[in-house]
């Protein structure tokens, strides 16, 4: 999807023309932007080429200022939230440049990324604005990625994702990738060993509502779904404590009958005693918005201007509850 994100008046001195006039350009880019390098965020285009960049190097230097965490409880790493959630600057056409570029070839990534840019690069207009204030505003959205939509992890119902705590280990269910402190992830619970979830879906291919919490596996038929027993197979012992094979913090690799892992198989009672929970990964989406205002070019000038926004979505952070 396209928007139209920048509206210029140019004065007729620009198109070479003194008669007063001001004629109005619209800009077409993409609602999105790019990051490169030393926190350089940019947009291009082709037909015509141009690209919008902004060059912050204060009050960040780095993409690593702009998506840093900490916890909100001191010494507490359950959770975290942004060290600089809105971070303003102020645009000087030097140390945090804001420019408007037009080119007569097309122009790629390498133009931003490289520290020599291109030796076919060539640019037609040049134009940097002098003054102005951008404001970086950053989200961050976590989640256990274990087959169950956040909101259906709220279990008393009131609204709350951080009251929720199935296992007691310390982690809400939202962030928690085994829901029920038994060492085998909720998204391998969900899945009966014996049917195919082809598309990842967290229901198996004859389950066909798209919702993971339809008929979940019960192997011992005790009315509490896998996900949620601690003990699955129902034999007396915790599925935590079902490593008879290797001392990973994994049941689900310990077989003793290759066709059935022991945590499923009531016929095999052989009790381990844990000794700590799997460190569990929680997946990061950092949303990051920028908002423009006040720039000024030689013959252009806008008061507001929306950049775009960019989603980065490969971040993760690890956590091991305490046994």
């Amino acid at each position: 999807m396209r928007k139209y994100v920048l509206l210029f008046g140019l004065l007729t001195s620009f198109l070479s023309c003194d008669d007063g006039d001001v004629f109005t350009v619209s800009l077409d880019f993409d609602d999105t932007f790019n990051i490169c390098g030393d926190v350089v965020f940019y947009k291009t285009k082709s037909d015509p080429n141009e690209s919008l960049s902004l060059k912050v190097t204060s009050p960040i230097n780095s993409l690593e200022d702009i998506i840093a965490t900490e916890p909100i409880v001191d010494g507490d790493l359950t959770l975290v939230q942004l060290v600089n959630p809105e971070i303003t600057g102020t645009i000087n056409g030097s140390s945090n440049a804001f420019n408007y570029r037009t080119y007569n070839s097309a122009v790629g990534n390498n133009a931003f990324c490289s520290d020599v840019p291109p030796s076919n690069l060539n640019i037609a207009e040049d134009y940097s604005s002098t003054s102005g204030t951008f404001t970086i505003t950053t989200t961050l959205i976590e989640d256990d990625n274990d087959g169950i939509p956040a909101e259906m992890e709220d279990r008393n119902g009131n609204g709350d994702l951080n009251d929720d705590d199935t296992d007691g280990d310390g982690i809400p269910n939202y962030l928690d990738e085994d829901d029920d402190g038994d060492n085998v992830l909720t998204k391998t619970e969900l899945i009966d060993s014996d049917l195919v979830d082809s598309n990842n879906d967290g229901d198996n291919d004859d389950d066909t509502d798209n919702d993971p919490l339809t008929n979940p596996v019960d192997t011992d038929d005790d009315g509490v779904p896998n996900y949620l027993d601690n003990d699955d197979d129902g034999d007396g012992i915790l599925t935590i404590n079902e490593e008879n094979q290797t001392q990973n913090q994994n049941p689900a690799n310990d077989f003793t009958n290759p066709n059935v892992a022991d945590y499923l198989n009531p016929d095999v009672s052989t009790e381990v005693l844990a000794t700590e929970y799997r460190t569990h990964e929680i997946k990061q989406v950092f949303v990051i918005d920028i908002f423009i205002e006040n720039i000024s070019f030689s013959n252009l000038n806008q008061s507001t201007f929306d950049f775009g926004t960019k989603e980065i979505s490969t971040e993760s952070r690890d956590f091991t509850p305490e046994f």
